[in-house]
């Protein structure tokens, strides 16, 4: 989520242009033990926080990732820090006590008693204890432009999506959970990406969802524009984006923004506020994928959610015109 709205925020800063009227409002559940300091932090962004909710008990909200290049690819090991065209690390959910290990590193002390989440079925029939509830958004976030939903279980995206449905918010954006995206659950997301005005999954995800059904990535683009969502956006990493207009059958593919890998952490979701950003300020899905692409880029470029926001004035835009001309039509 915080990457997601720094995504976004690239684009409000001087001579970036305002994408929007008012604050950014986050929607989340944390934990009686989690850090006000950081709270604080979120509203000196400019980030409206009365949309999360404070637990009245401990929350565990860890989650573990290493970035693994493709050796196979690559065919060597890649010096940190590297750029290579062909460069796609791996995000992944691990064992840390395994991965330490292997490594030859100490297990950090931050790490102790984490226990890697383990997808089920049951993720597309319980909510997890993290997610936001309808009774915890504020009143007034029902007015709100768009709405943008991070990877949640599925049972909590279909709840949200209603809720500002009915609220008649126009714009509706969502990046799936990776545990509802698998072959089983195809006819199921008929639910959810029935009136979405975007859907921006991963490649990886996105064949997931078709496994033995197609190879071909514009088909699985298009079977889910007819499932009533207008423009789906498949994110590849270093390879860029594909957009397909289910309304138009335009398709574009989006090259990625050659920047200097330092952190790949939070690469999609910050892709998904800089898409959100573009898109309300012009309706135009590949302006949306523009904007989106550069916010990626910046924030890979260093680590931590703010990373992006410290881009100097003027960056983004530059490259946002650099990239525009690299656009190819299918």
């Amino acid at each position: 989520m915080l990457h997601a709205a720094a995504g976004l925020g690239v684009w409000s800063h001087p001579g970036d242009g305002t994408v929007s009227d008012g604050e950014v409002g986050l929607l989340a559940r944390a934990g009686e033990d989690y850090p006000h300091d950081w709270l604080r932090s979120f509203e000196n962004h400019g980030w409206d926080t009365r949309g999360i909710h404070i637990l009245a008990d401990a929350l565990d909200l860890r989650y573990f990732q290493a970035a693994q290049p493709d050796q196979a690819v690559l065919g060597s090991a890649v010096e940190p820090g590297a750029s290579h065209p062909l460069l796609e690390p791996r995000l992944s959910g691990l064992n840390p006590a395994a991965h330490f290990a292997r490594l030859g590193m100490p297990f950090p002390k931050s790490l102790l008693g984490y226990q890697p989440p383990v997808d089920s079925d049951n993720d597309r029939k319980a909510a997890h204890p993290a997610s936001p509830r309808p009774v915890d958004i504020p009143q007034d976030y029902l007015y709100a432009r768009a709405l943008h939903l991070c990877p949640l279980d599925y049972l909590t995206v279909n709840r949200l999506t209603s809720t500002f449905r009915e609220a008649s918010v126009g714009t509706l954006t969502l990046d799936p959970g990776a545990a509802y995206m698998n072959a089983p659950a195809l006819n199921d997301m008929r639910v959810v990406l029935h009136g979405l005005t975007a859907f921006l999954p991963s490649e990886e995800e996105l064949r997931n969802l078709f496994w033995g059904r197609t190879d071909d990535l514009w088909q699985m683009a298009e079977a889910l524009g007819e499932f009533g969502c207008e423009f789906i956006v498949v994110k590849r990493g270093a390879r860029g984006q594909m957009l397909f207009d289910s309304v138009s059958r335009k398709r574009w593919e989006v090259p990625a923004y050659p920047a200097h890998l330092v952190d790949l952490s939070g690469a999609g979701d910050s892709f998904c506020g800089g898409f959100l950003a573009g898109y309300l300020k012009t309706y135009d899905p590949l302006r949306g994928a523009l904007y989106g692409s550069v916010s990626a880029s910046l924030t890979i470029e260093g680590s931590g959610a703010f990373h992006a926001l410290e881009a100097m004035p003027g960056l983004a835009q530059r490259r946002l015109d650099s990239l525009a001309g690299m656009v190819r039509q299918i």
